[in-house]
């Protein structure tokens, strides 16, 4: 069989024992074509390879770290699980609490009597609250003022700006 068709089987995974066998002769004997010299390389570091592990050694690593891999992703899935349950757990308690909670209160009274009370009251409380909506809006009066002492400066660096973007724009075109 040609050393071709044997790389062709090797690649797609249809090589028997003994072609990769013959495929790894071939490469270490020296008379390789130069057409396939690019491959010269992958078959001596493979029986390197080889050649430094023991099979049974190999196979045992191999074994080894694919069961470590698998013990660890088992874990991390056990925790992530552990974690989910604890915290849905933790919620149904504690909305359980609540809903029993509210089914046990009973029902407040009114504050007033007399609704034009209540109404005398909320507006009150409704300018009370705007105040000092107000005192805390006229601080941000001073932003006004630094935005008008900022246009000059802006106008001074849009320049430089355009500057800067014509020098990326050459840079992007090369």
């Amino acid at each position: 069989m040609e050393i071709k068709q044997l790389l062709q089987l090797y690649f797609n995974g249809e090589s028997s024992v003994e072609e990769e066998k013959l495929l790894e002769n071939y490469f270490n004997s020296g008379n390789v074509a130069d057409d396939l010299k690019i491959y010269l390389k992958y078959f001596t570091g493979i029986s390197e390879l080889a050649g430094n592990v023991g099979d049974n050694e190999f196979e045992e690593d191999v074994f080894n770290y694919i069961l470590e891999n698998e013990n660890k992703e088992k874990t991390k899935y056990r925790w992530m699980w552990k974690t989910v349950t604890g915290i849905a757990a933790s919620v149904i308690i504690v909305l359980g609490g609540f809903l029993f909670y509210q089914q046990n209160q009973t029902p407040v009274k009114d504050t007033f009597n007399n609704p034009g009370e209540a109404y005398e009251y909320a507006q009150q409380t409704l300018k009370f609250v705007s105040s000092k909506y107000n005192k805390g809006l006229a601080g941000l009066s001073n932003f006004e003022k630094l935005e008008i002492a900022q246009k000059p400066l802006k106008k001074g660096v849009a320049p430089i700006n355009e500057f800067f973007d014509s020098i990326e724009k050459m840079e992007t075109n090369n």
